[in-house]
């Protein structure tokens, strides 16, 4: 298995065209981390970080994970892609309310150009508000002792600095997608929380040397942490496939259709949204409450802390509703019908139009709520293993999910286009799945 792997890399670098992407790839990332350590103009640093590792929060070390560290230490990158992030889903969500949108979406590439655009011009939105809001909170938190100058021209300063840092990222994740290989947002992603890595590996080390964690604890832990990542690549790999037969239509002297094909639904379609979204508004009212020197305040805010039985509780309802809530929004059973039905596809044993689409449906939400409670498991393991029995375990279920199917959804791009030049992929037999293919 290791030799194949060297080969295979091996071959990557005889691909000059791969090669060059790869490398275009690696520099891009670089340069990334490198602005992760640039801090913002007029902070003292030192103490924001101290304050932030002891009272931060849960929203603030959620977002922290996604910004490579960048948040806690406040660099021209703390607001990370999220700010991007924020207004894809957004935009996303808004297509199927606002009719120009949904037009939009469905005019192919000139269409989706334009909703690119409008993600954009929304990133820039939320990254001046945020950026406003981090200014306004460091010059009220603790008297000031956290911004060298206090005024209009440190908060200006910082809204320019931060806003500046998220649409260099938009465009240097852009120049990845187009340059690169795989998705330059997502890698953005995957190289912040992977950063974390070394670190918490040595931390992890250092306890056991120390004495604190055994050497069964450390053993009985990669297995627990191997376990996890098999059963994600298992299931973001996973497929329901509903059997699709199209009619032989003669048109002048040719016949066409006549072939068997399938519609692959994925078991969990919506990926890593739903833990994003219910982490966010789980975390908002947590961290607020930490600011806020008040009795019945600061009980909601323990209520819902990362550990306890209401925030598990809650998390794990999130993670199922917003589960369909995405799924239904992104699929839609009754066009899907339409669409077989207009090129003479059918199910076969089902008739076409409503009674497909009522099939298609009942297949989706019986594979959507599978794929509901793998999220919810996935996610509230680390949360057990941190929180209630103390494990060092580094990476929430939301980290593990995006590493891993980033990585899937690359090394899939990778191995296409070795394929096409006739070189062998990752795998010996098959062809590796990544979350989209």
């Amino acid at each position: 298995m290791l030799e194949r792997l060297i080969t295979t890399f091996q071959n990557i670098l005889k691909i000059p065209e791969l090669r060059s992407r790869v490398f275009f790839t690696i520099a891009m990332l670089a340069v990334y981390r490198i602005g992760a350590f640039i801090p913002t103009p007029g902070i003292n640093n030192e103490e924001l970080t101290k304050f932030l590792h002891e009272q931060g929060g849960a929203l603030l070390g959620f977002l922290d994970i996604f910004s490579g560290g960048a948040l806690s230490r406040l660099t021209i990158f703390a607001l990370g892609i999220m700010p991007y992030i924020s207004a894809s889903i957004i935009f996303q969500l808004l297509t199927v309310v606002i009719p120009h949108l949904s037009k939009l979406a469905k005019e192919g590439e000139q269409g989706r150009k334009k909703i690119i655009q409008y993600t954009r011009y929304g990133t820039i939105g939320i990254a001046l508000v945020q950026g406003f809001g981090i200014s306004l909170g460091l010059e009220g938190m603790r008297g000031g002792i956290f911004v060298l100058e206090p005024g209009w021209p440190f908060r200006l300063m910082t809204v320019i600095t931060l806003t500046s840092g998220t649409a260099f990222l938009m465009w240097l994740g852009e120049q990845i997608t187009e340059r690169g290989v795989g998705n330059g947002i997502s890698l953005i992603i995957f190289a912040g929380i992977v950063a974390r890595l070394p670190s918490a590996v040595a931390q992890t080390f250092e306890m056991y040397r120390i004495g604190e964690l055994s050497l069964i604890f450390l053993i009985l832990l990669a297995v627990v942490m191997l376990a996890v990542v098999t059963a994600i690549v298992f299931l973001e790999s996973g497929r329901r496939k509903i059997p699709v037969q199209y009619a032989k239509r003669v048109i002048g002297r040719k016949v066409y259709g006549g072939q068997s094909t399938h519609i692959p639904l994925k078991i969990n379609t919506a990926g890593v949204i739903p833990p994003i979204f219910a982490s966010s508004i789980i975390a908002f009212p947590a961290t607020i409450a930490g600011f806020i020197q008040v009795d019945w305040v600061q009980s909601i805010g323990a209520q819902l802390a990362p550990g306890s039985l209401g925030y598990t509780l809650l998390y794990v309802g999130m993670i199922i509703f917003f589960c369909f809530f995405y799924t239904a929004v992104v699929l839609n059973p009754v066009d899907m019908s339409d669409n077989m039905k207009k090129y003479g596809g059918f199910i076969p044993g089902i008739r076409p139009g409503q009674r497909t689409a009522d099939y298609i449906y009942k297949v989706l939400t019986r594979i959507t709520f599978v794929g509901a409670l793998y999220l919810a498991i996935v996610c509230v393991i680390p949360e057990l293993l941190i929180y209630r029995l103390n494990v060092p375990f580094y990476f929430g279920g939301t980290s593990l999910l995006i590493v891993i199917g980033v990585g899937l959804d690359t090394a899939q791009q990778i191995e296409s286009h070795m394929l096409m030049r006739n070189y062998e992929g990752f795998l010996a037999k098959g062809r590796l799945k990544g979350r989209s293919g």
